[in-house]
């Protein structure tokens, strides 16, 4: 399992081999950013991302479901190169 170090809140992931800090900043919006995200919409999609980022072993730093937009901040834990 990866661990953390660095200065500044341990920025950096470290394994056997390598360094390495794998950031994601990810927004998404709905069509003609309408005002759809809100009450039994938004909880189902912050639920969602959760369950779908601990599946892929994504680590979230930041999700905010507003009425028109998701932003999201996620680093990956991956053991392995990334792949196309």
């Amino acid at each position: 399992m990866p661990y953390l170090f660095g200065m500044a809140q341990g920025k950096y992931r470290k394994l056997s081999h390598v360094v390495y800090q794998c950031t994601y900043h990810i927004v998404w919006v709905p069509k003609y950013r309408f005002r759809i995200l809100t009450g039994a919409i938004r909880d189902m999609v912050e639920k969602d991302i959760r369950t779908l980022s601990e599946w892929k072993e994504v680590e979230v730093i930041e999700l905010s479901v507003q009425p028109e937009h998701v932003h999201l901040v996620v680093l990956e834990l991956t053991r392995f190169g990334r792949q196309a």
